[in-house]
C-alpha cells in the first residue's frame, strides 16, 4: 500500500498546468487518503463550483487543458485522483494493479470532495464533469441523491462496455474467479503497463494529447497504473448491471447531459443513450468520429463538446 500522496501537480511543456492551483491532501470517511487540487478563476466567477470526475487509471494532470477551458469560463474548479490511482492512495501491495474493494467505495472519494466543497465553496452552485468510470459512480451516486449537484456533463460514461466482446459471460466469470479468492489477481492478459502505442489507439486521434501520459510518467512514475484487477472488474460489472436497469437513471431528476462517439471502442454508447433516454431530463450528445477521451481529442471533436457544455450550463 501506498503511504502517503503525491503532494505536488507534475507539469511538462506539453501540458502546462493552470496557475494557482492548491494541492492537497484529503481524508475520506473509510481512512483513505486522496489527491486533490483545486484553482479559482482569475477574473470574475460565475458562482459555480465544478468538479472533475476522471476515468479509470487516470489522474489530475491529463485534465490540465479542460481545467484551463472550465477556469476561461469562470468555474472555481476542484479535481482529484481516485483511490488506487494517480496520486492517491494505492490498495495494493503491487501499486500498478487497478483495484478497488467495491465499486461503491469510491463514493467515500466523492463525498470527501464534496465536503471539501461545503468548506471552502458553500454558496456556489455545485455542477460536474465526469469521464468514463467517473461517469459510473456520479450516476449511481445521484440515483440516491439527486441533489448532489445542479447539473452535471459526462464523456463517454461507463455504463456498459464495447472493448468486452462477451461482457455477460466476462461478468459471470470475473464474479466466479472472484469468489475464488483470485480478486488481487490481474484479469486474464493484465499486465503493468500503463500506456497504448499511438497506432490504432482507441483513446484519441490527437497525437500530442495521447502522448502526455507517457511523457509525465516518465518523470512521475508513481502516477501510473496498468490493467485492472478480478476484483475491480468484477464490482465494476456488478456496478454497470445496476445502471443499465432503466429504475436507476428514472430516479435521477438532475439534469445531465452524455456525451459519447458511437464508434468508442472502450465504453459502450449504446447504453449511454439508453440511459439518457431514461432520465427525466436527460440530453444525448452523438460526436461522430470520436474515440473514447472526448476531451482529449482533436481539436475539432473538442469544440464540439464545448459548445454542447456551453449550452447546457447557459440553461441553469
Amino acid at each position: 500500500m501506498q503511504l502517503s500522496v503525491r503532494p505536488n501537480l507534475v507539469a511538462i511543456p506539453e501540458n502546462p498546468l493552470p496557475e494557482a492551483g492548491k494541492v492537497e491532501s484529503v481524508k475520506t470517511r473509510d481512512g483513505l487518503t486522496l489527491r486533490a487540487a483545486s484553482w479559482s478563476p482569475v477574473q470574475a466567477g460565475n458562482g459555480k463550483v465544478i468538479v472533475v470526475m476522471q476515468g479509470r487509471t487516470e489522474f489530475i494532470e491529463r485534465y490540465s487543458e479542460s481545467i484551463a477551458e472550465l477556469l476561461k469560463r469562470g468555474f472555481h474548479v476542484i479535481a482529484f485522483d481516485w483511490r488506487g490511482q494517480g496520486g492517491s492512495e494505492r490498495l495494493l501491495a503491487n501499486p500498478r494493479k487497478g483495484h478497488v474493494a467495491q465499486f461503491d467505495d469510491y463514493r467515500f472519494d466523492l463525498s470527501a470532495i464534496l465536503d471539501v466543497i461545503t468548506d471552502r465553496f458553500g454558496g456556489l452552485q455545485r455542477m460536474a464533469l465526469a469521464h468514463s468510470m467517473g461517469g459510473a459512480v456520479l450516476l449511481r451516486a445521484l440515483s440516491e441523491d439527486d441533489s448532489l449537484f445542479e447539473r452535471c456533463v459526462l464523456s463517454a460514461p461507463m455504463i456498459g462496455l464495447s472493448m468486452v466482446k462477451r461482457p455477460r459471460m466476462a461478468h459471470l466469470a470475473t464474479n466466479l474467479l472472484a469468489l475464488l479468492g483470485l480478486e488481487h489477481a490481474y484479469v486474464p492478459g493484465g499486465t503493468d503497463g500503463a500506456t497504448f502505442p499511438f497506432e490504432d489507439n482507441p483513446l484519441t486521434q490527437d497525437e500530442r494529447r495521447h502522448a502526455i501520459a507517457g511523457k509525465v510518467f516518465a518523470i512521475a512514475p508513481d502516477l501510473a497504473i496498468g490493467s485492472p484487477t478480478i476484483g475491480w472488474t468484477s464490482t465494476s460489472f456488478n456496478a454497470m448491471a445496476e445502471l443499465q436497469q432503466p429504475s436507476t437513471a428514472q430516479r435521477i431528476k438532475t439534469p445531465i447531459l452524455i456525451a459519447a462517439g458511437p464508434q468508442d471502442r472502450i465504453t459502450s454508447t449504446i447504453h449511454a443513450q439508453t440511459f439518457a433516454n431514461h432520465l427525466p431530463n436527460g440530453q444525448f450528445l452523438a460526436i461522430n468520429g470520436s474515440e473514447h477521451e472526448v476531451l482529449l481529442e482533436i481539436e475539432p471533436i473538442r469544440q464540439i463538446f464545448w459548445q454542447a457544455f456551453d449550452q447546457f450550463m447557459a440553461e441553469s
